[in-house]
């Protein structure tokens, strides 16, 4: 597994921020992408969610999570599909191949990298998700871990 700190440049996403279980998240994401579908925009890079903590620490009714997709073009925010500048920022960063649910399962190396390298982490974990669980097997998908990082 190949564990790296790179920059990522500024982008924008449309999102919804959601609190319960993870169940909703096939169509929560759905609506996300619907919706800058209806508005004829450049989705720009694979879907994501963003988690701000964890099935380990709380319990499933307060689970806190977004999903979302980078876009180019101009949109205005719409019911509960909200907008957002992602500023550039460094990530220490891995892709994991395997089933979605077992993405979680690297964090700790990221966390240990970010360390042995100087940097601490600065933000909530990010996945995105690289290939389409429709189209591939669960042992096939790809998951882009990310945790934004600061230097000590």
């Amino acid at each position: 597994m190949k564990i790296e700190i790179k920059n990522i440049p500024e982008y924008q996403v449309a999102f919804i921020v959601k609190k319960g279980s993870y169940q909703q998240i096939p169509d929560t994401l759905s609506k996300v992408v619907g919706g800058l579908m209806a508005k004829n925009v450049e989705i720009q890079m694979p879907v994501y969610g963003l988690y701000y903590n964890s099935p380990m620490d709380v319990s499933e009714e307060e689970l806190e999570w977004e999903v979302g997709a980078a876009f180019i073009g101009e949109l205005e925010r719409e019911n509960d599909i909200q907008i957002k500048v992602v500023p550039q920022h460094e990530a220490v960063t891995t892709v994991f191949k395997g089933p979605y649910g077992e993405a979680a399962s690297v964090y700790m190396d990221l966390i240990q990298y970010a360390a042995k390298k100087g940097y601490q982490i600065a933000g909530p974990v990010l996945e995105s998700y690289l290939n389409d669980p429709s189209e591939v097997s669960q042992s096939e998908a790809l998951t882009e871990i990310q945790f934004p990082v600061v230097k000590k």
